[in-house]
């Protein structure tokens, strides 16, 4: 049994795995979930989405990594669905994007909701209202609960009917959900928020309805009084994650608990909807994986993620050659034999103002024979740049990229960062701006590198 609803966030995971029938069994282990995201099988790999290092990670039917994809697109990838052999990617804010097997982008596009997470299978994709970003934006019930989409992202038909709750802005909440698309076309959806799960039609209509029977009364999420300037919002987290595995049952990840500390596996009789085995993991974050014959492993995260082979670095491309202030021309290969942190910004962007102090700070911790800073503005004004550059005085190289760096390079916001090794290979990507702790490990991380053989094989 669960506590009562209690005061949260709205984040969780939402997921699927889709197989479809003329497929033999996969071979091994299908992982199903990794964290709190779920993966998706596409031949003999499983691709589960890495947020916190953002990219793409394989595992085999052992559940070995064997292969691993980066790129400025994988912001923040949060679930991974097969798409005629290629991976759907979600992307936390929402977006979609395509990538093939090798690791080339092949499409994006934007979300039909707010913020939108993906299943596929059967040759459908459907979007929900995303999990992992719940904003407050009123609804009226017009929106339907989910978009079934063509294979470009474009929403085509609107399935089943949204709840709107007396706290209209809090409908995004209140109709997020997990999904996933079944071998006959059927859609399973778990709301976020609510225990129950629902079984659909192709054209949208219920087939079953089941609960876990976790909490007696069930109200709708609402505004709890502010405290200061936070928005308080009483919930209560039910289903994290939802995914067919190989061996066509419906698997359900869940909650014990309001808060969602405690999770639970739930699979489901497709047919009829009936809980056939429930599961109590006690663990905050897992990972699960499946076999065709029903056999569940249960995971620790962690050690599968620190497995991953270092299969050699990717150059950063391509390589810039812009003006400075002074209109001298900078290359990348003037940083060659230096740790170097290429920092994406602009005048506009609030959150590099924040940043500035401490790549200033940064840069001021190591010999310039040893690291540099490539700071390149993205702005379209120049006057605004260099006004900004006035403003904080940065010690480091500032670059013009006159509003073409984003086209370029397809990050997805500013500020973006790439720290490079001295033979001008990728160490890590930055995206956003994550404070003192976030410079306190790039510090640590320069200073590793600095001191590496950068030649040997990685």
């Amino acid at each position: 049994m669960r506590g009562p609803p209690g005061a949260g966030t709205a984040a969780a995971a939402i997921g699927l795995f889709a197989l479809t029938a003329c497929h033999p069994a996969p071979s091994g282990f299908t992982l199903l979930f990794l964290g709190r995201s779920p993966a998706a099988r596409v031949g003999s790999l499983s691709w589960a989405p890495d947020p916190d290092h953002s990219r793409l990670v394989a595992f085999d039917g052992t559940l070995d990594v064997v292969r691993t994809i980066a790129d400025p697109r994988l912001a923040t990838p949060m679930a991974v669905a097969a798409l005629h052999g290629r991976l759907l990617v979600t992307e936390r804010t929402g977006e979609g994007v395509v990538f093939d097997t090798a690791g080339k982008p092949v499409r994006e596009w934007p979300s039909p909701f707010p913020a939108s997470l993906y299943a596929t299978g059967d040759d459908r994709i459907v979007a929900a209202r995303s999990t992992y970003l719940v904003q407050f934006v009123g609804e009226d019930g017009s929106e339907p609960l989910l978009w079934l989409l063509d294979t470009l992202g474009r929403p085509g038909h609107g399935l089943g009917v949204i709840h709107v709750p007396e706290g209209a802005y809090l409908a995004q909440l209140a109709n997020a959900g997990a999904v996933a698309v079944g071998q006959d076309g059927s859609i399973y959806f778990a709301p976020l928020v609510r225990d129950e799960i629902l079984k659909l039609d192709p054209t949208g209509a219920t087939v079953w309805r089941t609960q876990r029977g976790l909490f007696r009364e069930e109200p709708d999420p609402h505004f709890l009084p502010p405290k200061g300037r936070e928005i308080r919002v009483a919930d209560a987290l039910v289903n994290i994650a939802a995914s067919v595995g190989p061996d066509g049952r419906l698997y359900v990840l869940g909650a014990e608990d309001s808060a969602a500390t405690r999770l639970r596996l739930d699979v489901l009789d497709p047919a009829s909807g009936r809980i056939v085995t429930t599961r109590a993991l006690g663990t905050r974050a897992t990972a699960i994986a499946v076999d065709h014959r029903g056999t569940i492993r249960v995971l620790d995260p962690d050690p599968l993620l620190a497995q991953t082979p270092t299969l050699g670095r990717d150059l950063f491309v391509p390589a810039f050659a812009l003006p400075d202030l002074a209109g001298k021309p900078v290359r990348l290969e003037d940083y060659r034999g230096k740790v170097t942190l290429v920092n994406f910004w602009a005048s506009w962007c609030g959150p590099c103002r924040e940043e500035f102090p401490h790549m200033a700070d940064l840069y001021r911790s190591f010999g310039r024979d040893r690291f540099d800073i490539a700071a390149i503005s993205d702005d379209v004004d120049p006057g605004k740049m260099r006004a900004f550059v006035a403003e904080f005085r940065p010690p480091f190289p500032i670059l013009v990229g006159g509003g073409r760096m984003k086209a370029i390079y397809h990050y997805r916001g500013l500020p973006y960062s790439v720290l490079l090794d001295k033979q001008g290979r990728i160490v890590e990507r930055i995206f956003g701006f994550g404070g003192d702790g976030e410079f306190q490990h790039l510090r640590q991380t320069i200073a590793k590198e600095i001191h590496a053989d950068t030649a040997a094989v990685r």
